[in-house]
């Protein structure tokens, strides 16, 4: 439960990952009444006679590194996918600002259009009378 609420929460880190499978192979083993457990998976040395016992640790540690490796995928396809979504997100804000922008060159053009080209007044001096006569 504690490893699917931390790959459903966004984590991902390996070693964490590795070490929460660790500690459920413990608790498992603890629970069955084993005597203990290496860090990869080895089957611990057993006394002759419990060899049920001991292919039930086997296939124990089978599917423990089984659920590693799935929750490793887990990680790996719902970081894949967050990438996507961020990729869609910038791709999609591109889209919104090419169109604000042809929208802007659009109306530009229309303007200019309507009112032809417009030369700035000219800047003339001011007018001056005749001269009086003497």
């Amino acid at each position: 439960a504690l490893r699917l609420s931390y790959l459903r929460a966004g984590g991902h880190n390996p070693a964490i990952l590795d070490q929460l499978i660790h500690l459920q192979m413990e608790a498992t083993v603890l629970e069955k009444g084993s005597t203990g457990l290496h860090r990869r998976m080895a089957v611990p040395a057993e006394p002759p006679g419990a060899a049920a016992r001991g292919l039930d640790t086997a296939l124990l540690a089978v599917e423990l590194e089984n659920r590693r490796l799935e929750d490793k995928l887990l990680a790996l396809k719902v970081r894949r996918e967050r990438r996507a979504d961020a990729d869609s997100h910038v791709a999609q804000r591109h889209t919104e600002e090419l169109a604000q922008l042809q929208a802007e060159v659009g109306m530009l053009r229309y303007h200019t259009g309507q009112t032809g080209p417009q030369l700035p007044p000219a800047i003339l001096p001011p007018p001056v009378a005749p001269r009086l006569p003497p």
